[in-house]
């Protein structure tokens, strides 16, 4: 079975994911961002969210964590939860 490692920033509207992305891709940190602006608990651990399967996250989070390319920040995407920035670690 597949296995992924991913992180997120987790916040309440596109217009704010958005703004970190742009900062992201100007280069400042997704760790110390996700610390900052995160509101999932996983903000403790820079957005890590560990090793996880497929179907153990909600459907639009799979997608782009088992699809898209890995290393690269996606999003923002939206969930029930708020708006993510997704950055897929590793996957096999």
């Amino acid at each position: 079975m597949a296995r992924a490692c991913a992180r997120h920033i987790l916040v309440k509207t596109r217009e704010e994911a958005e703004k970190l992305k742009a900062r992201i891709d100007k280069g400042e940190d997704f760790g110390k961002l996700a610390k900052q602006y995160s509101l999932c608990p996983s903000k403790r651990r820079s957005g890590d969210l560990g090793e996880f399967g497929p179907g153990q996250m909600v459907k639009a989070f799979d997608d782009v964590v088992f699809k898209k390319p890995i290393l690269e920040v996606h999003g923002p995407v939206k969930t029930r939860f708020g708006f993510h920035l997704i950055q897929t670690i590793y996957r096999n």
